[in-house]
């Protein structure tokens, strides 16, 4: 395809929306199926996604290296065309161990596009860095919102519809990396080998922050996936229904889609370093879950994930944009795709974690251990940030 000079906001919101979406289909899924319909054990059904929240972080670091180093426009197109395979192939091979294979393939292709989201999302020329990775968080919310609703209300048409509702969305982005993805982005990454120019990496003292802010995030996302996970039960256990558990996740994604962009508004007119946003916003996040250790009722679960998703929104989707502030121009996709490795890796440890913890300890015992390791990341990064400065 003729190389375009750029990309604008709106293919790069379309592409988050779009990829989140059809992977969105597959989370709610893939425990139910492999227990209820392929009848498999819990423990099966988890290793599953483990491995393939495993090949995932391998697609994260797979991205960033070939963004950098080969050509961002073919490996866009290698990721989400393994994934457009697997999703494709699921529709009429979904028995075990098919299924599972399958979602090997499928982690790695989304691990591979997720990174080469935030790299594409970097070069973005009309707006600033911030706004680009407010927005896009805009999108992954307004996609987990749209995947798991319909996957609830197709999944009574049997699971093949699903995977036919998913590969659409999947179909959809692989037409679209096709025709809009090949950006010449005018720099040593579009230069034969031969003839790039040196490149400074990044400062020491910035590689000493990112991967804290990196450890951070991991700490983050392996509390927040309890909520998709143990939560769930803990609640149930506590005489609560489970739409009402469900429920929390539609406030949580309505209030994101309408606040976020409030957020954006007022860290512009503020001029807030994006430090410091960070930092309240993950503060509130690690609070929110000493919370939980003091509720009983429904309201009380509504309040928590209100203040959840108050620190979620403030701190999380500023977070690479932090990032790609600390790296180079020539590493940009490396340390985006750290991030999205550590992300997949807090995702991926969590549930089994999760489950082990509440099995030998107790919920209590789970809140405040994992409230504590934000906090002490947190307080890692903060100390880290005042020596780089």
């Amino acid at each position: 395809m003729k190389k375009r000079k750029g990309l604008g906001m709106k293919l790069i919101f379309m592409y988050s929306l779009l990829l989140n979406s059809g992977a969105s289909f597959m989370w709610p899924l893939v425990t139910m199926y492999i227990n209820d319909y392929l009848h498999k054990s819990l423990m099966v059904s988890g290793v599953s996604l483990l491995l393939m929240s495993s090949f995932m972080i391998i697609g994260n670091y797979v991205g960033g290296f070939l963004f950098d180093r080969w050509s961002a426009y073919k490996a866009s197109m290698i990721g989400i065309s393994i994934s457009t395979f697997a999703i494709l192939a699921l529709i009429f091979f979904n028995g075990w161990p098919t299924f599972a294979i399958l979602l090997l393939f499928l982690g790695f292709g989304d691990g591979i596009n997720l990174t080469l989201l935030n790299s594409y999302a970097t070069t973005v020329k009309d707006r600033d860095v911030r706004s680009v990775f407010n927005l896009l968080y805009i999108g992954l919310n307004l996609g987990v919102v749209i995947g798991t609703a319909m996957v609830g209300y197709l999944l009574k048409y049997g699971v093949a519809t699903v995977f036919i509702a998913a590969g659409i969305f999947y179909v959809a982005l692989w037409l679209m990396t096709f025709f809009y993805f090949n950006v010449d982005f005018n720099d040593s990454q579009s230069l034969p080998a031969d003839k790039k120019q040196p490149v400074k990496t990044v400062e020491h003292s910035k590689i000493n922050l990112i991967y804290p802010i990196c450890m951070m995030v991991f700490g983050v996302y392996l509390s927040y996936t309890l909520w998709e996970s143990v939560m769930s039960v803990h609640m149930v256990n506590m005489g609560i229904s489970f739409e009402s558990y469900s429920s929390l996740w539609t406030v949580n994604g309505l209030m994101i889609v309408i606040g976020q962009p409030l957020i954006n508004y007022l860290s512009k007119k503020t001029k807030i370093k994006i430090s410091t946003q960070v930092f309240i916003g993950i503060l509130i996040f690690a609070i929110s879950f000493y919370g939980l250790i003091f509720v009983k009722s429904y309201t009380g679960f509504l309040l928590i994930m209100v203040f959840l998703t108050f620190g979620e929104m403030i701190g999380l989707p500023d977070v690479p944009a932090w990032i790609d502030q600390l790296s180079s121009k020539s590493e940009k996709g490396k340390y985006q795709g750290v991030f999205n490795a550590l992300m997949s890796a807090g995702r991926a440890i969590s549930p089994l974690y999760g489950g082990l913890f509440v099995e030998y300890l107790g919920y209590n015992p789970l809140f405040i251990f994992t409230a504590t390791v934000i906090m002490v990341t947190w307080l890692i990064v903060i100390y880290k940030n005042k020596k780089s400065a």
